[in-house]
């Protein structure tokens, strides 16, 4: 009995260790992910919390409106900026948004956990920013965002374009790293020791994972500045709006019928990340009007793998004439020589 007790308290100081020694690394490399990864944007208090973001003043002979870019999970402004701002950058006014409690941006109170109290804060800043109306483009998770955005805010909404959605409810949990990260102290330990030395090891791999089939761009993580997710606070946030995602779509899928602004979807058949078979074609059934463009070979980055579709879409909300249709199959014959 007295070995087993040995044994036991062995066990325990062994895995205290590695705790500390967890937390120590952690604290130490986020000190240096955010010098490597500095703000490139600028806070803006918006009333209760102070919302991150990049904004590019409309330049002379714009012939596109303004433009609202929402980043999806473990994501943040660079993400969007990295595909959209070069091509765009003399074309429209531009707002790259790091969403409430990811990249710089405050995380706000407990409104914030759901994609209806993040799109009020991104209206709120567009405010700020003098952004009247806008076409609001959403990766990913963002889309729950935008999709909210077109029904809370539709007087400021120009038009909806949603890539690699994640909208609607979908069977299924979610990543066990994320069930644990969002339970109450359990998950801030495990984000504090344990997700930023874990995350640096499997960080190309995942990466890979969400492009696939598609190749992953030259330097896109730094680019992007993907490691600032697996800082403690980011991390746990990140994986709050995915644990609340599914609960708060299927309360708010039903409202979509209500979406007035003319709506784009962009998906592909190969995702690996999102049902596209749920989400996209839900939204396209769900949104009067809306178009859906089904792109073969597509994963889950449409933003880079197909960015001219992406942009082409962005000039029909504006109002230019574009044959899509004709725009996928130009991708999609593109795609199909990196295979």
């Amino acid at each position: 009995m007295l070995l087993l007790l040995k044994i036991a308290l062995y066990v325990i100081m062994v895995f205290a260790f590695l705790l500390v020694c967890g937390y120590g690394f952690t604290r130490w490399q986020s000190a240096k992910l955010e010098q490597r990864y500095p703000n490139i944007g600028e806070l803006t208090d918006i009333g209760g919390l102070r919302i991150n973001s990049y904004h590019w003043p409309r330049p002379v002979g714009a012939d596109l409106p303004p433009l609202v870019f929402i980043h999806g999970a473990s994501g943040n402004l660079r993400d969007p900026m990295g595909a959209f701002f070069e091509p765009l950058k003399t074309r429209a006014e531009m707002l790259f948004v790091d969403r409430p409690g990811h990249g710089y941006s405050d995380r706000g109170g407990d409104a914030n956990l759901t994609p209806d109290g993040q799109a009020d804060a991104i209206a709120r800043l567009m405010t700020a920013k003098g952004i009247v109306e806008a076409i609001i483009i959403g990766h990913s998770v963002g889309g729950a965002t935008t999709a909210t955005f077109g029904l809370r805010h539709a007087d400021m909404t120009r038009g909806l374009l949603f890539l690699a959605p994640a909208t609607h409810p979908w069977p299924g949990g979610i990543d066990w790293y994320y069930d644990i990260a969002n339970r109450p102290v359990i998950g801030p330990i495990f984000c504090s020791t344990i997700t930023l030395p874990a995350g640096l090891l499997q960080l190309d791999g995942g990466v890979k994972h969400v492009f696939q089939p598609n190749p992953v761009p030259a330097n896109y993580s730094d680019n992007a500045a993907i490691p600032l997710v697996l800082r403690p606070t980011e991390f746990c946030d990140n994986a709050r709006d995915v644990a609340n995602l599914e609960a708060y779509v299927r309360k708010i899928q039903p409202r979509y019928r209500e979406i007035t602004a003319p709506t784009i979807i962009i998906t592909g058949d190969s995702d690996d990340i999102v049902y596209e078979e749920l989400h996209s074609r839900g939204l396209k059934r769900d949104i009067p009007g809306s178009e859906l463009y089904w792109v073969r070979n597509l994963g889950h980055k449409p933003d880079y793998v197909a960015t001219d579709l992406a942009i082409a879409a962005i000039e029909k909300l504006g109002g230019m004439p574009r044959d899509l249709n004709r725009m996928v199959r130009v991708v999609e014959k593109r795609i199909a020589s990196t295979l």
